[in-house]
């Protein structure tokens, strides 16, 4: 046996808690004791026995083939398979990971700084690594040296913000997973994921789920204190070079109310002159 986390084993628990038994053709006749799918009806309608995909969930077979995974993938009706597949994927035996220490390039801070939309720049672990001023305007969170996860599950006042928080805050936690992948041992990681889980129930119960997204722009609509409803659009794009730094930026469709209030913003900011900053975030804290 492997001392290394059962990911594989996990997450097939948790998609298959999802699905329900009329979902698949399968009729729900009496008591049943166990959220969604039971382990034996994955299995039929994988069309593998009940033992081995006990053992699949129990960490006891880790590398099962791509068939294999493909046909539970369609029966927890899975849209992308390839997280799946990736957990089961072989790689070498390694000592314990170090966080990854992520810096802005000069030349990305300065493009944030220049743009005329609110800007800032996302890292891997979620890492606010700058931002401009009008970002800063958007939400008082946006600045250099935040983390979207602490701001979105902990944060009262951010939280106020969204116009669908529940969406919002499942829409970055399942692009926080997809991001780290695997290294859920990472210590950065396992200092936000440990952090959250005691502080926040809503964390803890969509950390669970197992949900997997890209990190991509959506439309989002935020209830500004100052100047009402603005409905914007996010952009989420890579930063070239970079292992997981995104440039995110917000924009309003031209001629809406959202794009006047989002004007009358940028004035604002500019009477002002604020300063962007820009963030290098330390190793993960030591454990206690």
């Amino acid at each position: 046996m492997t001392d290394e986390p059962n990911t594989l084993g996990e997450y097939l628990r948790a998609r298959r808690e999802l699905v329900t038994p009329e979902q698949v053709g399968i009729p729900a006749l009496g008591v049943r004791r166990v959220p969604g799918l039971r382990r034996e009806e994955v299995a039929m309608l994988s069309g593998i026995s009940a033992e081995y995909y006990l053992r699949l969930e129990q960490g006891r077979d880790r590398h099962p083939s791509t068939q294999v995974l493909e046909a539970i993938a369609r029966v927890l009706q899975l849209d992308d398979d390839a997280y799946l597949l990736s957990l089961a994927a072989e790689r070498p035996h390694r000592k314990r990971p170090k966080s990854r220490r992520e810096t802005l390039p000069a030349s990305t801070a300065q493009l944030i700084d220049q743009l005329p939309f609110p800007a800032f720049a996302e890292g891997r672990y979620l890492d606010v690594l700058a931002a401009n001023p009008l970002a800063a305007a958007v939400s008082p969170r946006l600045v250099a040296g935040g983390n979207r996860l602490r701001d979105v599950f902990l944060d009262e006042a951010e939280q106020d913000l969204f116009e669908d928080w529940e969406r919002a805050a499942a829409a970055l936690l399942a692009g926080f997973r997809r991001t780290v992948g695997r290294s859920i041992d990472d210590p950065r990681v396992v200092e936000l994921v440990g952090e959250l889980s005691l502080a926040s129930p809503g964390f803890r119960q969509l950390w669970a789920r197992h949900d997997i997204a890209e990190r991509t722009g959506a439309t989002v609509v935020l209830e500004h204190p100052t100047v009402g409803q603005l409905r914007l659009e996010r952009e989420k794009l890579a930063i070239a070079g970079t292992d997981g730094i995104m440039l995110v930026v917000y924009h309003a469709q031209p001629g809406t109310e959202s794009a006047e209030r989002l004007a009358l913003l940028g004035s604002m900011v500019a009477a002002t002159g604020s300063a962007p900053r820009t963030f290098t975030p330390p190793a993960a804290r030591r454990l206690s």
